[in-house]
């Protein structure tokens, strides 16, 4: 038995854990609030993100688009934060061992640079900045890149309570 399984079997035994799992409220009502969070932070991602690439308000300045959205991202993914740390607490042994769990994780990890770097590099572009229509290549590119990766993470988050 590897380490990594015995410390979620751990976790899950907690008090915490144990309480939240076997409460007939709690568990719903964090994941309630994780696929809310999830709604509003990603969706709203994919609409920055059709923005980029070109295929969706298009005569919106992306800078406006960002400042008028971005503490909406962020109040959802707090909530997303918060409210995976709670389920994952409550059944650890569980999801550790599904093949879609690290993949979820990853595509988390990659779709976080891609942001970072947009944010820091790209964000601060002169056609960002002066809000063209038409947006450089890196910039399009971005915005797919970040389409794809939530995607994955919300297909490999579905898909962890159904893979063995």
């Amino acid at each position: 038995m590897s380490i990594i399984y015995e410390l979620a079997q751990s976790i899950q035994a907690s008090s915490i854990g144990v309480a939240l799992s076997e409460s007939p409220y709690a568990f719903p009502l964090i994941e309630a609030v994780h696929l809310i969070g999830l709604s509003i932070s990603v969706g709203l991602i994919f609409l920055i993100d059709l923005r980029l690439v070109g295929v969706f308000l298009k005569n919106v300045p992306v800078t406006d688009l960002l400042r008028q959205l971005r503490p909406l991202v962020l109040g959802g993914f707090a909530a997303i934060f918060v409210s995976g740390i709670l389920l994952f607490w409550s059944e650890a042994a569980t999801v550790i061992v599904s093949p879609a769990f690290p993949v979820k994780f990853l595509f988390i990890a990659i779709a976080g640079l891609n942001a970072l770097y947009f944010e820091f590099r790209l964000a601060k572009q002169k056609p960002v900045v002066e809000n063209h229509a038409t947006l450089p290549a890196n910039v399009r590119y971005a915005g797919l890149a970040s389409l794809f990766s939530w995607s994955v993470v919300i297909i490999a988050g579905r898909l962890i309570p159904y893979l063995p």
